[in-house]
């Protein structure tokens, strides 16, 4: 008797370890096939006229133009949605009011929405013939075609990263805390700071990274919004189609390989701050074991 279950628990063992190796295997090829190989040509088509010639397609007006724009457009994206990314989650994980499963809904909206939807969106509201055209014509203001439009495309695309990273969290965490140290007289900007920022700092930090890496790298409704307007307009991702469809492949892998270098610091950070977050993650659950 006890034999046959050595025998069935040797053979279900051998199964597993068969259909894990499988699956490792599988997981390996498709990455090999669909991440590797395209981030291989890249560099090899950026290098491919030597790095003198790499080097120089960085110093282009047009491209350094690009860059320029890219960064400011995240620079002005980012901090927005940092701050509704907080007030939302603050408002949705620790009060209860109506409309809630609404606001939650509208939050994912610009996932749902395809970037070039959300692009023709703006032309409608702010274009030249749209809702609020005419009076921005009047009084001089430019949006579409211009960076305030390609600020907001960017804003409205990137917006739920950061609530969304923040939201679970704060559930999770609960309201008593909050409620201790109002107990005590704190204030509530006192509260926030001392209580519920520090509780949700990697979490937001993981946000942060998270929507800067999209800001920088969204096409779509930048591009509905942007007018191709070459130094002026463009932003990397937008520079990198003009590049190469002018059949200057060595210019547009070259601008290519500068986004692919920003995704692997960028997944170096969000590797560095997911250690982090479960390090102290599990050193609060220690903590609240104890108690």
């Amino acid at each position: 008797m006890k034999i046959t279950k050595y025998y069935k628990h040797a053979k279900t063992s051998g199964q597993s370890r068969l259909a894990k190796w499988i699956l490792v295997t599988i997981a390996i090829l498709f990455l090999g096939l669909f991440l590797l190989l395209p981030l291989i040509a890249v560099f090899t088509e950026a290098l491919r006229n030597g790095i003198r010639a790499y080097v120089a397609s960085f110093t282009t007006p047009d491209t350094i133009s690009a860059i320029r724009l890219t960064l400011i457009t995240t620079a002005i994206a980012v901090p927005l949605n940092l701050v509704f990314g907080v007030a939302a989650a603050w408002a949705i994980a620790k009060f209860d009011f109506r409309g809630k499963g609404i606001l939650i809904t509208l939050i994912d909206l610009p996932f749902a929405v395809s970037p070039v939807v959300s692009g023709l969106i703006f032309i409608l509201l702010f274009g030249l013939h749209g809702w609020f055209g005419p009076w921005l014509t009047e009084h001089n203001i430019k949006i579409v075609f211009a960076i305030p439009g390609i600020v907001l495309a960017t804003t409205f695309i990137t917006f739920p990263f950061i609530a969304r990273e923040l939201i679970p969290l704060m559930q999770s965490q609960g309201t008593e805390e909050e409620q201790a140290a109002l107990v005590l007289g704190a204030g509530g900007w006192r509260t926030f700071f001392r209580i519920t920022l520090p509780n949700i700092k990697w979490g937001l930090l993981y946000g942060v990274i998270l929507c800067s890496a999209r800001a920088i790298g969204e096409f779509g409704a930048v591009s509905v919004v942007s007018g191709h307007i070459r130094g002026q307009t463009n932003t990397l991702p937008l520079h990198i189609e003009i590049l190469y469809n002018e059949y200057d492949f060595v210019g547009a892998f070259s601008v290519a390989s500068l986004l692919t270098m920003f995704a692997f610091v960028t997944l170096l950070i969000k590797s560095i701050v997911e250690w982090k977050f479960s390090k102290d993650l599990q050193e609060y659950s220690n903590d609240s074991n104890r108690s």
